[in-house]
């Protein structure tokens, strides 16, 4: 296979395709997500053990525990799948919504309307789930997409991209709107991150080394996150049920992603009564934990933070924890160490809440909630194509509208500029 030419094969193909979603009616795509939908519920099986292969290939090549998880397609994993379709068929339509339509003196009417970004291609590693998302994104927002997953996800994604390609076929859509990358070749990312003429904006969703490499490589406009460093603090007016149980949840729910909490703030009139008590559940579930000079006085299992690591994302049973005088250090550790990703404050006092709110330069701030929800599911998207800790276009959980632009358009009567 000569890669550069299939690349540019696919990227024609979607540009021609992306044109007729583009101005495909909403029940039209809606009825595709909704046989997509159907396409993989009928197909579990097959998925499962497709899933089957690359799980077996990943022990054998010595993948860790967390890219197994967000590797496998379990049951519920399908499930979900399934249900995003849906939500996302169920969602408003943003395409074509025309917004801030006013008159202006000369007598025009000036307002914007939403629009298609044109052709998407998203690069991604491990998670199979992410090739559904993201076609269901891009389909009902208008956009064609060309999917690279990861080679170590190669079977679980091409059983993925028949049941997609079954449902556009159902739906009568053009197939080409929905392409999963059909080679592991390193060599298409590289292609595909700069046909410009083809392809719009690039996602990538995986890995540090993975993401910096598109950044510094793309052509096109990316959109993106680096790492996820989360923090909680725990504030001294804090509820200790509350706390106890986000500060659990927001660490160990699961490991492996980016909306996990890895570093813990905590106030410290409120440390000695806290601490104690979250410091046995964390060991309980295996967690090592690694503290500043106050902390280890507290836990005497705690191993000394260094300075790394309150600059790491573990993505692992490793959490960081430092006691602060308050709000204000809480703030500005943040600051400094945060990737911009997603912050919680666990407190009963309005005030410090509002002040978190406002100060926290984050993609998600959070108040007396796990930093976990900090997903397009959870926040009513129905799926999302990524976090974005950019500040321009899109920023936190890309859904629909992060994935159309904005045009002017103007309504006259003969109107002329005199």
């Amino acid at each position: 296979m000569d890669i550069k030419d299939y690349m540019q094969d696919l990227g024609l193909k979607a540009r021609t395709a992306g044109r007729e979603i583009s101005r495909t009616e909403s029940g039209k795509k809606n009825l595709a997500l909704l046989e997509i939908a159907k396409a993989i519920d009928s197909n579990r099986e097959l998925l499962a053990l497709e899933n089957q292969k690359d799980l077996a290939a990943g022990k054998q090549n010595g993948l860790d525990a967390a890219a197994l998880d967000r590797l496998a397609l379990t049951p519920k994993a399908i499930e979900t799948m399934i249900e995003g379709l849906k939500q996302v068929a169920a969602l408003p339509d943003p395409v074509g919504e025309i917004t801030d339509l006013s008159y202006r003196p000369s007598g025009i009417q000036v307002g914007q309307m939403r629009v298609p970004l044109g052709v998407i291609g998203i690069i991604y590693e491990s998670r199979p789930n992410v090739t559904v998302d993201a076609a269901a994104l891009c389909l009902k927002s208008g956009n064609a997409c060309i999917l690279r997953g990861g080679s170590e996800a190669i079977h679980s994604n091409q059983a993925i991209a028949a049941c997609i390609t079954q449902g556009l076929e159902a739906a009568g859509l053009p197939v080409s709107a929905v392409q999963v990358v059909a080679t592991a070749d390193r060599a298409a990312v590289g292609e595909l991150i700069t046909m410009k003429q083809y392809v719009d904006v690039i996602v990538p969703r995986g890995g540090k080394s993975l993401i910096e490499r598109i950044s510094k490589e793309a052509s096109i406009p990316v959109i993106k996150h680096l790492d996820g460093i989360c923090h909680v603090y725990i504030d001294d007016s804090a509820d200790i049920d509350k706390a106890v149980a986000i500060a659990v949840n927001a660490k160990t729910h699961r490991y492996g992603v980016c909306n996990a909490m890895e570093t813990l703030l905590i106030a410290e009139n409120i440390a000695v009564r806290v601490l104690p008590l979250l410091a046995k559940i964390y060991l309980g579930k295996g967690v090592e934990l690694r503290g500043c000079l106050k902390t280890c006085s507290l836990i005497p299992e705690c191993i000394r933070a260094t300075e790394q690591d309150w600059h790491t994302e573990y993505l692992a049973p490793i959490l960081s924890i430092r006691i602060v005088d308050g709000i204000d250090e809480a703030m500005a550790h943040i600051n400094h160490y945060s990737s911009q990703h997603t912050e919680a404050i666990v407190t009963e006092n309005y005030t410090l809440a509002r002040r978190f709110l406002r100060e926290i330069d984050s993609s998600s701030v959070m108040v007396n909630a796990s930093t976990r929800f900090a997903d397009g599911f959870e926040y009513g998207l129905g799926a999302e194509i990524g976090i974005s800790t950019d500040k321009l276009h899109a920023r936190g959980p890309v859904g629909l509208k992060g994935l159309t632009s904005l045009k002017f358009i103007v309504l006259g009567d003969g109107h002329i500029r005199q």
